[in-house]
C-alpha cells in the first residue's frame, strides 16, 4: 500500500510561542490537518478530510465562525482532499473508505466530497455527531456535515491488544493492514489509525496530543497555550491523558517499529513527507 501525506486545512491562530514554542509571542503560529490518502489494490481510503470544498465555500455553514475565527482557518480550494488526489491523477470517485478519528468540524469537513465512500467510525462518536444528547455535543459538531447521511460502519469496543492498546480492531472491507486504535479522550469515540506499509507501522493519533514535543522520548514537553487548548477542548481528561501516557511509552519502546503523529503538527507532517 502507498501513503500519502496532504494537508486538508492550514490555520493561523494566534498567539505564536504559546502554541508552538518558537520565538515571537505577536506573530500566528501555524497547524495543519494532517490527513492521509492510501492507496489499496482495491480502491482508495483517507483518513481524515480535513476542512472539504463545502469549508472552503461556506465556511461560516459548514464550519461555524466561531471555529474559523479562533483557528485563523486559511481556505484554500487547493487543499481540499479532491483537488491533492485530483493532483496526484487519481479519481475522488475511487475513495471508497473514509476512516476519521473523529467527528469535529476540521476532520469531518470532507466527508461530503465522497457522499459514496464507507465511513468507519466508533458507535459512539457517530452517536454524539449525529444525535448529541447535551449542548456540549451539539455545539462541537456541525449537523450539516452529516446532512448528506453518510454511510456509516460503527464498532463497539471489542478488538485485541496492539503494542500496548485494547481493542484494536480491523475494519470491515479493509485490508487487515489498517487498524483502528481507542484513543477516548479528545472526544468520546476519538480514535487512532494504524496502518502497515511493510516498511513498518504508520499511527495517525489524530487530536490525542497536539504538538509534536509531547512524544519527545527524553523529555516530553508542550507549550502553555497548547496545553490549555488541549484541556480546553478535552471530553474525558483522565482517559486523554491515560491515553498520552501510552503513545508517549509506544514511541520510547517501539520508535524503531511505529511512527506516531498527530493530526495538527506541521512539523511531523514535513518529516513524513519527506520520507514518501
Amino acid at each position: 500500500m502507498k501513503v500519502h501525506h496532504f494537508n486538508c486545512g492550514t490555520m493561523r491562530p494566534a498567539g505564536g510561542k504559546l502554541l508552538d514554542g518558537e520565538p515571537g509571542l505577536l506573530r500566528r503560529a501555524e497547524l495543519v490537518a494532517h490527513c492521509l490518502l492510501i492507496e489499496t489494490g482495491d480502491g482508495l481510503v483517507l483518513v481524515d478530510t480535513g476542512f472539504g470544498t463545502q469549508g472552503v465555500a461556506q465556511p461560516g455553514k459548514w464550519l461555524g465562525r466561531p471555529f474559523t475565527a479562533m483557528v485563523g482557518a486559511r481556505l484554500e480550494a487547493a487543499e481540499t482532499a479532491v483537488a491533492q488526489i485530483e493532483a496526484l491523477g487519481l479519481d475522488p470517485a475511487d475513495v471508497r473508505h473514509i476512516v476519521p478519528t473523529h467527528l469535529d468540524v476540521d476532520h469531518a469537513g470532507g466527508l461530503a466530497d465522497f457522499p459514496n465512500a464507507v465511513v468507519h467510525v466508533r458507535t459512539e462518536e457517530q452517536r454524539a455527531a449525529t444525535a448529541p444528547s447535551n449542548a456540549a455535543e451539539k455545539n462541537r459538531y456541525r449537523a450539516a456535515q452529516f446532512a448528506h447521511r453518510p454511510l456509516w460502519s460503527t464498532y463497539d469496543e471489542t478488538g485485541e491488544p496492539w503494542f500496548g492498546f485494547e481493542a484494536v480492531r480491523s475494519l470491515k472491507g479493509l485490508p487487515e493492514e489498517i487498524l483502528l486504535v481507542p484513543l477516548t479522550g479528545h472526544t468520546l469515540g476519538h480514535s487512532g489509525v494504524a496502518i502497515d506499509t511493510g516498511n513498518g507501522w504508520l499511527l495517525h493519533a489524530g487530536d490525542a496530543y497536539f504538538f509534536h514535543g509531547q512524544l519527545d522520548p527524553v523529555a516530553p514537553h508542550c507549550p502553555p497555550g497548547m496545553t490549555a487548548f488541549q484541556n480546553l477542548v478535552q471530553t474525558k481528561r483522565d482517559a486523554r491523558l491515560a491515553n498520552l501516557a501510552r503513545l508517549q511509552e509506544l514511541v520510547k519502546t517501539h520508535q524503531d517499529e511505529v511512527t506516531v503523529f498527530s493530526a495538527h503538527s506541521p512539523v511531523e507532517l514535513a518529516a513524513l513527507r519527506r520520507r514518501e
